[in-house]
């Protein structure tokens, strides 16, 4: 499996590009979809669905284009069902930056546990806190957790905006990030990667 990552949209939102076997997950497309396409097409990637770790504008921006580019799904959980269609719920509105929306909701809502998309195989974590529906996505085979705006390098998701909690995100992050084998690479919705073991040993947030 191979990890591609690009910074795209308002603020530089990483986008993960999830390869095996010239297939790709894309997950977190915050906007620049032909940028996003054009790097597609130039790998010969071929993508089979399209994830959200939550619904935040800067995490959306490109979903529809793709998923009409490609004729792909998009999969995200539940508990923000709305904030795809919704530029009040998803941010957008709040931040005076335009209305940032997609035309139709998830094709498909997923559930805590293990999940197999096509050649895929990873395990959702309901990690709520920074968002009500925020989920990470964990490649236990390959050590590898994409875990949205939870935790980053040193620091932790935001919780100032609505809907957010400040004591929840830390639940979620205690109780299912820190408990995953120390060398887990954590790759977040901003910033550079880090691992499960220098989060619990340096993030002053913990």
């Amino acid at each position: 499996m191979k990890i591609h990552s690009l910074s795209l949209g308002l603020l530089g939102t990483n986008c993960y590009l999830v390869e095996q076997h010239e297939k790709v997950l894309i997950i977190d497309p915050g906007g620049d979809e032909d940028q996003l396409i054009t790097y597609l097409e130039e790998k010969k990637l071929e993508p089979d669905a399209i994830l959200l770790t939550h619904a935040h504008f800067d995490h959306i921006g490109a979903v529809e284009p793709l998923r009409n580019h490609f004729k792909i799904p998009v999969y995200m959980h539940e508990n923000e069902k709305d904030w795809l269609t919704d530029p009040a719920l998803n941010g957008s509105e709040l931040f005076q930056i335009g209305r940032i929306s997609a035309e139709e909701q998830a094709d498909e809502f997923l559930t805590e546990g293990v999940t197999e998309l096509d050649q895929f195989k990873f395990k959702v974590l309901l990690t709520p806190g920074h968002s009500p529906g925020s989920i990470s996505f964990w490649f236990e085979d390959e050590g590898v957790l994409i875990a949205g705006d939870t935790v980053f390098q040193m620091g932790i998701g935001r919780t100032d905006l609505p809907f957010g909690n400040h004591d929840q995100l830390i639940e979620s992050i205690t109780e299912k990030i820190m408990i995953l084998p120390s060398e887990t690479l954590i790759y977040p919705g901003h910033g550079p990667s880090t691992t499960v073991e220098k989060e619990r040993s340096n993030n002053p947030f913990l």
